[in-house]
């Protein structure tokens, strides 16, 4: 006899807010002039994209506004709380309901944002929509083999690496062995706790530095 399955829902083109960072759908209108202002002369943000950079803002936000549209790969601005402005984009993408299946990707951060707490917590706000509100079994993180900073930051998230796909696409010319990450239905209360530990205000003292790192509290041996 078949077992049902549970109806999943997919993402919401809602805000999620937290306590450092707001996921807003985005918006070219809104967001466009604080994201180019936050990108704009950083090309390293794009060496493992399959876009980027562009030499103007107009380009650039003709490209957002594209983005805005579908519903996947299901665009969010990053909003940094302090500053009110967008500094950044994640995705939920390649959605598998049936399967219980979502990934998210297209993430960059502006320097400005990059190893901050807001930056960390927008993966947080995703992992909780997926899991908590949607009823997801699976959610994966992947990135180019040579992506070190892609492949820590999806450990130090709690992430679980499974393995290499090796010439599995070609971006800007070049070949991309694809390295895959994945967290579980299972591991997600573990990992939801160490996040809301790690982000709670005892974890940070007066100048804003962390107490305990987020990779320690998830038990992992990266900083």
């Amino acid at each position: 006899m078949t077992t049902p399955q549970p109806a999943r829902g997919l993402p919401r083109r809602e805000a999620m807010d937290g306590r450092f960072a707001r996921l807003e759908p985005l918006e070219e209108a809104r967001h466009g002039a604080s994201l180019w202002q936050a990108i704009n002369g950083a090309d390293a943000i794009w060496t493992f994209m399959s876009y980027g950079p562009w030499r103007d803002e107009a380009t650039f936000r003709a490209w957002l506004k594209e983005r805005q549209g579908p519903a996947d790969p299901l665009y969010f601005a990053v909003v940094d709380k302090t500053s009110g402005k967008a500094q950044g984009c994640v995705t939920l993408m390649r959605v598998d309901q049936p399967n219980g299946v979502i990934e998210t990707g297209h993430i960059f951060f502006a320097p400005v944002m990059q190893r901050t707490p807001a930056a960390s917590e927008s993966i947080y706000l995703l992992a909780r929509h997926v899991f908590d509100d949607l009823g997801y079994r699976r959610f994966e993180w992947k990135c180019d083999e040579g992506n070190r900073r892609s492949k820590h930051a999806a450990l130090r998230f709690g992430f679980t690496f499974e393995g290499v796909f090796r010439q599995h696409m070609i971006i800007k010319g070049r070949n991309r062995d694809t390295a895959w990450f994945s967290m579980l239905d299972g591991e997600w209360p573990k990992r939801r706790s160490a996040f809301e530990t790690w982000l709670s205000a005892a974890n940070f003292d007066d100048s804003g530095y962390q107490r305990q790192s987020l990779s320690a509290l998830n038990g992992l041996g990266v900083s």
